[in-house]
């Protein structure tokens, strides 16, 4: 194996002192910031982290979290050799070469006698490992796999589906110059999400001349430093937004030249504001109407104003219809393609496609959006004797039967399938369902990256070189698909030798006779990632083997967006290819300007469509649509998943790392604690539909009364210590989702409280 290429700033070398150790490149993995990192090893340690001030992207910034990193690779009790389960449950270790067998042997098994389609994908990375990710696609197309899910599926499918109506894809908010910033179920102090997000934050309550609006149930740090906070009753953002438009319109703040220019259906929309009933609605969210007038005027008269949305509506109640009225809050006053506006932007590879169709499951019809089945609706496409049910479900880097909504009824699932294959770092609670477990190389043993390329007008990717061997025992994600592919003869040896001796002339002779395979088949667009991996790959240097997907990446930026790459600095794809390859701090891959912005937007002359009939339907139903979901038995809602200083997602398989709250308290309003009888660092019992479990309170008014909240990260079934805070999902509900995408809603649990 080619020994990692580890980027390094040199000490400064003098006859007096020892030379210090090397700082090595690589990024934080935590958040979809993936923050630039420098890194100081002793041994297979990170003895000090720091961030990265050459990093495109974050220029040095990063948070408390990410200087706890060793936690993620030296703190939990890694996998090294893959592990079949016997008849009796046990796990035995078995060789490499035995488990690819056997696992290919058995898939082969069920699409031969259920169908490809039978078998399940979930996963493809979590929040720094896109790059293995990317060669799934190849296993399935081998299969003729279908349908698959990832951790998207359970937040922004209902977004993705509205921006398919609108602008024709996503869009990112220029938070760094926006007059008006807004967040909506978002708490980017904690959360991030905004680039620089603490730096950004700060700078927006420091300038007189700028407004940030927060609207979330919880007084949280981000709503600390805002202007307004709109602190609607939890689950009421609909009728907040609602109100808010209306105000809009009654006002006559929108901006009829842009809706002229460049919209169309607009009367339709706007006819049907006109209607609301501002006073009603505004009492439904809890919020004063002169308060909502107030942040209406602010957002109709800034010269920009930007939105961000995220959790705390998107697993909420008519998150669809939310993410809607969100972005009709920006179409409408013209804020698109403008400085401090909205805008869209280009993808090294978009992360869903962003389609107005609606696929439908196979056994309960659900929707399928973005290509991704709901995650709610797994189990239930298991748990049936339909004959079109999943059969098998491969799991990688991704922990369903914790992450999910109901995880006993998950479990269950993952139990009924003919096989499971789990690949991963660690044991995980879904490995422990699974059939056979293949042991990963961490995100640092081996070459990454992540597809979260969302920013305008300079859009950024970073390839994070290796900066340790993996694991004894492990394997990166590309060369497991790979062995797999080898033993299922996806690929003929006639056509990858084909391949290598073309890479071995060169780039163009590669790309010419990959294209001749393409006009001859079209299978080899399917199985690209893997013929790249095969042939391209044992060519790049520093034995960045994994990285030859973006070969064909860096063509499609080229043939999609040629001048924004070329004002990037990249004279063609293989210039950017080899950019990226050599960028240890990222490199920026298109530059746009604002103009650009509406090439982006696909419908007829460029015109955004603003009517979603079945959101107007949504919309015109609020006067019907109850807007409590409590009861006398369970008259809390309980928001399951809070971002805490010291909370991350299960990345972290270590309990150790939290410096504050290490037991996930339960937050809730001193009056609400007072009436229960319960103190702080009381033992509470919190009981939901679904399951009950015991934490400790703590008192805080920044939570209204009847609401209360647990963190993320917490739960975890680790092998050398007992559970630590509570595992949320075993109180979630799985037939609570959004009526439209499917969407879970694990900010919104009906659930009681009584002394434990």
């Amino acid at each position: 194996m080619n020994a990692p290429a580890r980027d390094t700033t040199p000490a400064q070398d003098t006859a007096s002192a020892p030379q210090a150790a090397p700082w090595h490149k690589t990024a934080c993995i935590l958040c979809e910031n993936n923050c630039g990192l420098l890194v100081q090893l002793d041994g297979r340690r990170f003895a000090k982290i720091r961030g990265d001030k050459d990093h495109v992207a974050s220029a040095g910034y990063t948070c408390n979290k990410a200087l706890r990193l060793d936690h993620y690779q030296n703190g939990g009790t890694r996998l090294t050799s893959p592990l079949r389960r016997e008849p009796d449950g046990t796990f035995t270790e078995i060789d490499w070469d035995t488990g690819i067998s056997e696992i290919a042997a058995r898939l082969k098994e069920v699409r031969d006698r259920h169908g490809g389609d039978k078998i399940f994908y979930y996963g493809g990375g979590g929040q720094g490992n896109h790059l293995g990710g990317a060669y799934s696609g190849a296993l399935r197309r081998a299969l003729g796999s279908r349908y698959r899910s990832t951790a998207l599926a359970q937040e922004k499918t209902g977004e993705g589906w509205v921006d398919a109506h609108l602008t024709g894809g996503h869009t990112t908010g220029d938070f760094e110059h926006a007059e008006v910033s807004v967040f909506l179920g978002k708490n980017p102090w904690q959360s991030h999400g905004v680039p620089r997000a603490r730096t950004i934050l700060q700078q927006i309550a420091k300038d007189p001349a700028r407004s940030m609006i927060v609207i979330d149930p919880v007084r949280t740090e981000t709503a600390d430093l805002a202007d307004i906070h709109l602190k609607v009753r939890p689950g009421t953002d609909a009728w907040c937004l609602a109100a808010l438009l209306a105000i809009l319109v009654r006002d006559d703040l929108l901006d009829h030249d842009f809706l002229t220019a460049h919209t169309s259906q607009a009367e339709n929309v706007v006819a049907t504001l006109r209607e609301i009933d501002i006073a009603d609605y505004a009492d439904r969210c809890g919020v004063p109407v002169e308060l909502l007038r107030t942040a209406a005027h602010r957002i109709g008269t800034a010269a920009s104003v930007a939105t961000y949305e995220d959790l705390g509506v998107q697993q909420s109640p008519n998150s669809t219809l939310i993410s809607y009225l969100n972005k009709l809050l920006w179409l409408l006053t013209g804020n698109f393609a403008a400085p401090g506006a909205m805008q869209p932007h280009s993808w090294l590879v978009p992360l869903a496609s962003y389609s107005r169709d609606i696929r439908r499951s196979p056994v309960t019809g659900a929707p399928v959006l973005g290509g991704m089945l709901p995650c709610n609706s797994i189990a239930e496409e298991i748990l049936t004797d339909h004959p079109d049910r999943f059969r098998a479900m491969i799991v990688e880097s991704a922990n369903p039967a914790h992450s999910l909504a109901d995880s006993n009824s998950f479990r269950a699932a993952l139990d009924a399938l003919d096989l499971v294959v789990v690949i991963d770092v660690a044991l995980t609670e879904t490995a422990r369902h699974a059939d056979y477990v293949l042991p990963a190389a961490s995100q640092f043993e081996k070459w990454e990256a992540t597809f979260f390329t969302l920013e305008f007008p300079h859009n950024t990717f970073h390839l994070r070189a290796p900066l340790l061997d993996p694991l004894p025992g492990t394997l990166p994600e590309p060369e497991i698909y790979a062995r797999l592919l080898r033993e299922l003869g996806a690929v003929s040896r006639t056509r990858l030798a084909l391949l290598r001796t073309a890479a071995r002339l060169g780039r163009r002779p590669y790309a010419l006779a990959f294209a001749a395979l393409l006009a001859i088949d079209k299978n080899t667009a399917g199985l690209a990632p893997y013929l790249l991996y095969e042939t391209l790959g044992p060519t790049l240097p520093d034995g960045a083997r994994a990285a030859a997907v973006l070969w064909a990446l860096a063509q499609r930026v080229a043939r999609t967006h040629p001048a924004a790459m070329r004002r990037a600095g990249h004279r063609d794809a293989d210039a950017l290819f080899d950019a990226i390859l050599a960028g240890r701090s990222g490199v920026t891959f298109t530059v746009d300007d604002y103009a650009d912005a509406w090439d982006y937007v696909p419908h007829p002359g460029k015109r955004i469509p603003l009517a979603i009939p079945e959101l107007l339907h949504a919309l015109r139903a609020l006067d019907t649509t109850p807007a409590t979901h409590t009861s006398a038995d369970y008259p809390f809602v309980l928001a399951a998943g809070e971002r805490r200083s010291f909370t991350a997602n299960t990345i972290f398989r270590d309990d150790t790392w939290r410096r504050r709250d290490p037991d996930g308290a339960l937050r809730m309003n001193p009056d609400d604690a007072a009436r229960l009888g319960l103190g702080a660092g009381d033992r509470a019992r919190v009981t939901t539909r679904r399951g009950s479990a015991v934490t400790t309170v703590e008192l805080t008014d920044r939570m209204q009364p009847g609401h209360v909240s647990l963190p993320n990260g917490f739960g975890l079934d680790l092998p050398d210590s007992p559970r630590t805070g509570i595992a949320l999902n075993e109180l979630t509900d799985v037939t609570l989702r959004d009526a439209i995408a499917g969407t879970p809603w694990h900010k919104h649990v009906p659930a009681r409280i009584e002394p434990a």
